[in-house]
């Protein structure tokens, strides 16, 4: 066979293991990283409130790990801010849930605890939930953990008419709440890499009554 239609050959064969490289990693990243279905602010005459849905996923390490009995923390956290011409801008309100993520092995149920406690002290351990929740699958376990709800995040009373207010919404998998010997090694591993930010502008009125 002439020696271009072989340097053909090769260029295809390597065209089509880049590709296949590309998609693995692709979807590798697709499994991690939330996707945005649903994220907006909403103002009422009672408060200011989000509504969020992220579409989650989970890779095969990190399913490994939950069926061995490892638990999973998820954060949601919102930075509310007002706006100043002359200085940084004010935060208002830093409002932080906190899901834990476990599989209960007897009755072979997924569990999803949740805790308003951001500062907890010796990890997820010293967190204290206020309400439990069980699923018969990993994915309505993870779907329940990328729905906050109609989360409020502060009163009307502290937006101040005329004044430019934003939301910092952050989602992330915080891997500084695992077991320690567990944490080694996991900084930089992408198939552990569950993160999401967004910044919202708050709407300069309240909203009608639907």
């Amino acid at each position: 066979m002439p020696i271009r239609v072989w340097q053909a050959v090769w260029r295809r064969l390597a065209a089509g293991a880049w590709a296949l490289l590309i998609g693995l990693c692709l979807l590798a990243d697709a499994r991690a990283n939330p996707q945005v279905q649903q994220m907006a602010l909403e103002r009422t005459a009672e408060g200011l409130y989000l509504n969020a849905r992220l579409g989650l996923g989970a890779t095969p390490d990190v399913e490994d790990a939950l069926v061995r009995g490892v638990p999973l923390y998820f954060v949601w956290q919102a930075d509310v801010t007002r706006s100043r011409w002359y200085w940084a801008d004010k935060r208002l309100v830093s409002a932080v849930r906190v899901l834990r993520l476990a599989y209960q092995p007897l009755t072979r149920r997924w569990r999803v605890s949740l805790s308003t406690d951001a500062g907890a002290a010796g990890g997820g351990a010293g967190l204290q939930y206020a309400a439990h929740q069980n699923h018969d699958s990993l994915a309505d376990a993870l779907a329940s953990i990328g729905r906050p709800g109609r989360w409020r995040l502060l009163d009307a009373a502290q937006i101040e008419p005329g004044e430019t207010h934003r939301v910092e919404v952050a989602f992330r998998l915080d891997l500084s709440l695992l077991p320690r010997p567990f944490q080694i090694g996991l900084g930089n591993d992408p198939d552990w890499t569950v993160q999401f930010q967004q910044r919202l502008t708050v709407p300069d009125a309240v909203e009608p009554d639907r």
